[in-house]
């Protein structure tokens, strides 16, 4: 995450999907935590904790694809990219990042399809008869933000390659 004032709206758009996606971590984290400490320790357990825990790993799933999805972290195979000229190399990122952005883009219209559906059919928490769909409408958000990321790197790779470049500091990271 970038940690010096952002200048430019694309740097808090992507700051502010990547603290969220953070945010998402620490949810499953902490319904994973304390069930498990109330099942150990007070023999009882939280209502649907099971329901949220997997819903909430939906969310974390394409709420994570929007934050990896722009810095270009998700797990590559770089053998051509490696050896290819900066040119070919350009090539390359834009092409790869066109096809990230079709696949995503499809992706996510299949995935408020399934958020339709689940509002429609009325799909219910086992426990406490909570609606289903606003965890499916909150993860097809993430995707969203995925497709917007994916085009602004792509607008990036196009016409500021440099501005995807990780500021370095002097801790070596």
């Amino acid at each position: 995450m970038v940690t010096q004032a952002s200048q430019n709206p694309f740097d808090k758009i992507i700051d502010t999907i990547e603290w969220l996606a953070a945010l998402f971590v620490g949810l499953v984290a902490l319904n994973i935590f304390l069930a498990v400490f109330l099942r150990k320790f007070f023999d009882t357990s939280i209502p649907d904790s099971y329901d949220f825990g997997r819903l909430m790993l939906g969310i974390l799933i394409f709420w994570g694809i929007a934050a990896t999805s722009y810095r270009g972290n998700h797990i590559t195979v770089d053998l051509l990219w490696t050896y290819a000229s900066p040119r070919f190399k350009r090539y390359i990122d834009v092409f790869a990042t066109l096809v990230l952005l079709l696949v995503v883009t499809v992706q996510t219209i299949m995935l408020f399809d399934k958020v339709a559906m689940t509002y429609r059919d009325h799909v219910l928490t086992y426990d406490l008869n909570l609606p289903t769909w606003p965890f499916f409408a909150v993860a097809w958000l993430g995707d969203v933000c995925a497709v917007l990321l994916i085009t602004i790197r792509t607008y990036r790779l196009l016409r500021d390659p440099e501005a995807l470049q990780t500021p370095t500091t002097g801790t070596g990271h």
